[in-house]
């Protein structure tokens, strides 16, 4: 059965209809799932059911995996059976729901900030794919903003000001603002800043967007102070409403992302609530983002 795009968004994000995910995709429809993630950004897959291995199974069609900051953490207990597939849930490996004061949740209102998974590092991330496994009865959705749209919105004035400027990112600094002491000064170090144009194009689309998020921590060639606050300026542009589609869970979602086209964000949820997803992601090492001309 052919894929179809069924549009969320007036800009960006749709429903992809006519694919179970659960089994091996044929080459020419791995190629239309990203010919639609290079025109939507964001697609929505419904219904799947999907174990981790099947999960683990679809993303590696699209890449080498990333394990983003489990790196830190690899000797710690870890819910699956897959060291690749990323636990977004507030439970523990044995099952139950961690306190309100374990690192876990760190993570987890930490990934409520608008960012770009593994900016933070070279490979940085390409694709994301986040399935459902319990949803909370209220809260807890995802927003996107298309940072495409984003970029094509800005002034002329400030398009020419931001062009040749770059950014650095670090893996723990949403974590360390929220107070996280739980990693220690090996750990601090172990993932080198990554530095990355604000202005980048995007190899599929060929657009131009604005590269923004939670993980930059200056602009290169300005004041801590003075970068900070461009920084928040374009965050702030990127996120307005017309550029974003929130997403409202249901069991058997599997959303699809382009880390090089959307900044994403969680939504806030009632921790006592039991929140279940498992993310897998893979590297962007088949097409390097190129700076704007």
């Amino acid at each position: 059965m052919a894929i179809e795009f069924k549009p969320l968004h007036a800009l960006f994000a749709a429903e992809a209809v006519g694919l179970d995910l659960s089994k091996p995709l044929a080459p020419r429809q791995v190629q239309d799932i990203v010919a639609g993630m290079d025109q939507y950004a964001v697609l929505v897959f419904r219904g799947q059911k999907l174990g981790e291995d099947e999960q683990i199974a679809y993303a590696k069609q699209f890449g080498t995996l990333d394990m983003g900051l489990r790196k830190l953490r690899k000797s710690e207990a870890h819910r699956f059976r897959h060291a690749e597939l990323i636990d977004l849930s507030n439970t523990r490996a044995d099952g139950k729901l961690v306190s309100r004061d374990d690192p876990k949740l760190f993570s987890n209102i930490a990934n409520q900030y608008w960012h770009s998974d593994s900016s933070f590092q070279k490979p940085s991330a390409r694709y994301s794919m986040l399935h459902a496994v319990v949803v909370p009865p209220k809260g807890g959705e995802t927003e996107y903003a298309d940072l495409r749209a984003a970029y094509d919105a800005l002034p002329p004035d400030l398009k020419q000001e931001i062009s040749g400027l770059e950014a650095e990112h670090y893996a723990l600094h949403s974590r360390l603002m929220l107070g996280d002491n739980s990693y220690t000064e090996e750990q601090k170090k172990a993932i080198a800043p990554a530095t990355w144009p604000l202005v980048r194009t995007h190899p599929g689309s060929k657009r131009k967007l604005l590269f923004v998020g939670i993980h930059t921590t200056h602009v290169h060639g300005m004041t801590v102070p003075e970068g900070r606050m461009l920084l928040a300026e374009l965050l702030e542009h990127a996120t307005q409403r017309e550029f974003v589609y929130r997403h409202q869970w249901r069991v058997g979602d599997l959303v699809m992302w382009d880390n090089r086209a959307v900044v994403h964000r969680g939504r806030r949820w009632d921790p006592s609530q039991r929140r279940e997803m498992r993310r897998a992601t893979t590297e962007d090492v088949d097409a390097s983002l190129v700076n704007a001309a």
